[in-house]
């Protein structure tokens, strides 16, 4: 038996997609608590977050208004982490998702445990897969590239590592703690990191640039069925 784990953000989903649905949030406190309107506050911050990445979005944008402030900070982070975001699963993944019915699947995610879990929401993957692990409800430190969720998948499913397939786009973080374990992992060269390159420690065992090209023929190739 086969199981399959996928990583969630710009893996089943454009993670972008909610970067952006959480500058709408924060916009709309904006405009109704100091009428600042979006049209204007939201390309300030789409423009930030391409020329300088995340980081200051909010604190640039307040100084700008001139109502910077450390509250009116901390008030935008807990708006943008706590709201209900607009996101739709792709539809490739949509389609992997379905392909692969029969097998077990699940979901291994890092980051803040309610952003994570919002997004898996708004996705409705609950659904689709057999569990969703979040893996700061686990401590940090059980956070990729630790092993510990993958390991705990293994228990659930009574299998072995070489028999657990798990797809993720960061190299950085995402194959390096099982790879060496005998897990089989997949990268999917798309998003912030498709361009990466880095040792061959940290690379997966096959790369694809869609899901489309996951396939029981790929997996069968990786020695798992």
């Amino acid at each position: 038996m086969t199981v399959l784990v996928f990583d969630l953000d710009d893996t089943l989903y454009d993670e972008k997609t909610f970067v952006f649905s959480g500058f709408r949030a924060v916009c709309d406190y904006l405009e109704k608590n100091f009428d600042i309107p979006k049209k204007e506050s939201y390309p300030l911050m789409v423009e930030d977050l391409n020329e300088n990445g995340r980081g200051h979005i909010f604190d640039n944008t307040l100084k700008k208004f001139n109502i910077y402030s450390k509250s009116i900070v901390e008030k935008c982070v807990t708006i943008y982490r706590t709201h209900q975001p607009t996101i739709t699963i792709d539809p490739e993944a949509d389609k992997c998702l379905t392909r692969f019915s029969k097998f077990p699947k699940y979901i291994v995610t890092d980051g803040n445990k309610m952003v994570q879990y919002n997004k898996l929401k708004a996705l409705e993957l609950f659904n689709r897969v057999k569990f969703c692990f979040i893996t700061h409800r686990y401590g940090i430190k059980h956070a990729k590239p630790s092993p510990y969720c993958f390991n705990k998948i293994c228990h659930i499913e009574n299998v072995k590592p070489d028999q657990v397939v798990y797809v993720g786009d960061n190299p950085n973080k995402d194959f390096i703690g099982i790879k060496p374990l005998g897990f089989k992992t997949i990268r999917l060269k798309k998003g912030n990191y498709a361009d990466i390159n880095l040792s061959p420690a940290h690379e997966a065992n096959y790369a694809i640039h869609s899901l489309n090209e996951l396939t029981e023929a790929l997996i069968k190739k990786l020695g798992c069925m």
